[in-house]
């Protein structure tokens, strides 16, 4: 489709049998800032929605500020009654995806959908049409949605898990957006889930003498982490992590901007005792990343962090007092994921960070996740340390 074509459908007036609704690309700062304000608005009336902080919000959308952009691609729309924002979405590729084989998700041909908002159906699928016409320019044949954007941020539609917040760098949707989507033909294709636990309660007795028997083997260290020496050990982390998952679908591997971004972005509630890294014979085999649930913190700031949200962060920040801790990541090297060695592991180093989040931060509930439906590794250890399904997201697609 060439420029002029697009121009048009650009200009397009949607007339979904209510007032005239016009639906125009961002491309200017207040746009983007358009973009940014909508939930705000949608979701004021939600008790369990937490507001972003809107500054960190923003650079998700700005290329010169993410560095996901340096291999995607994205457009985003807004959806407009008169001069009223009704909805948004954004339309985005991924050449790093394209590049994955398609068994695992992704693969040639593939787009993405997500940051979609909206007030009414009407405008859901008048927005996710405008997306799809923009992907199919781009010569994409297949979509997936919603992933927000990049797969390591917000993937996935919450479908249960409504009555309760979701924690930090978790989604959060209406429950009417599932049945639009499934009634625009789309059709699930993954599920994620999240598992919380009681961390205050001792694991069950199996599991106990399994963590025995690893602190006993002289070949097993598990250390914490030693945030002095950020980018060494964040080195460490990644390659056990590119390794982890890189069979797991959805997988597109971190890239050195991206990494450069989340570190700066997760520093300030990275703790010690909180990340573990597991050691066989010295050489580094797994690694377990915890953060106390910074939206706790954020919730009542309604997105600002002026005049005096910033003050109250920071003393936040100094030594967080949490109900919940997150483990956003856990992995152990391929080699050893069929072992039995794998599960010893992860349930050392679950232990060792239960204990340092009761004691130090006075932590009385975890969450695990997001996690495959079908990754029966991690599932299986979720379960064996009675840890519940409190959330559950969905991924769709759709042949173009």
């Amino acid at each position: 489709m060439d420029k002029s074509s697009l121009a048009l459908i650009d200009r397009a007036v949607y007339r979904p049998g209510m007032a005239e609704l016009r639906i125009t690309p961002v491309s200017t700062k207040a746009d983007r800032k358009l973009f940014v304000d909508l939930p705000f608005r949608l979701y004021r009336d939600d008790p369990h929605w937490v507001p972003p902080l809107k500054g960190e919000a923003l650079g998700l959308i700005t290329p010169e500020k993410n560095g996901w952009y340096s291999h995607a691609t994205a457009q985003l729309f807004l959806a407009y009654r008169g001069d009223r924002v009704v909805g948004r979405i954004s339309a985005h590729i991924d050449t790093l995806a394209q590049e994955m084989s398609p068994v695992q998700g992704f693969g040639p041909g593939a787009g993405q959908w997500g940051l979609m908002e909206a007030e009414d159906e009407a405008t859901f699928t008048a927005l996710l049409a405008r997306a799809e016409e923009w992907l199919r320019a781009q010569g994409v044949t297949r979509a997936l949605g919603p992933i927000s954007q990049s797969i390591w941020e917000e993937p996935g539609l919450l479908i249960e898990g409504y009555d309760h917040a979701p924690t930090v760098m978790m989604g959060h949707a209406k429950p009417a957006y599932r049945g639009w989507i499934e009634r625009a033909g789309y059709l699930p294709v993954k599920k994620l889930v999240t598992y919380e636990l009681n961390i205050t309660q001792e694991f069950p007795p199996l599991v106990k003498r399994i963590i025995r028997s690893g602190e006993k083997n002289p070949s097993i260290v598990v250390r914490e982490v030693d945030k002095s020496r950020f980018d060494e050990e964040a080195a460490i982390i990644l390659n056990i992590l590119n390794d982890a998952w890189s069979d797991n679908w959805g997988f597109v591997p971190l890239t050195p901007p991206e990494i450069k971004d989340v570190g700066v972005k997760l520093k300030p509630i990275v703790f010690n005792d909180l990340i573990r890294i597991a050691e066989l014979d010295g050489r580094p085999v797994a690694f377990m990343i915890t953060l106390p649930d910074l939206n706790e913190a954020i919730r009542p700031l309604n997105g600002k962090l002026l005049p005096f949200g910033w003050a109250k962060l920071l003393w936040w920040l100094r030594k967080p007092r949490v109900r919940t801790m997150r483990v956003p990541l856990m992995g152990v090297i391929k080699d050893l994921q069929a072992s039995r060695l794998a599960s010893q592991l992860a349930f050392m180093m679950i232990e060792a960070i239960r204990q340092a989040s009761v004691r130090n931060y006075g932590a009385s509930r975890g969450e695990i996740g997001w996690i495959l439906d079908d990754n029966q590794g991690m599932n299986s250890i979720a379960t064996a340390i009675d840890s519940k399904i409190n959330k559950v997201y969905q991924i769709y697609e759709r042949a173009l």
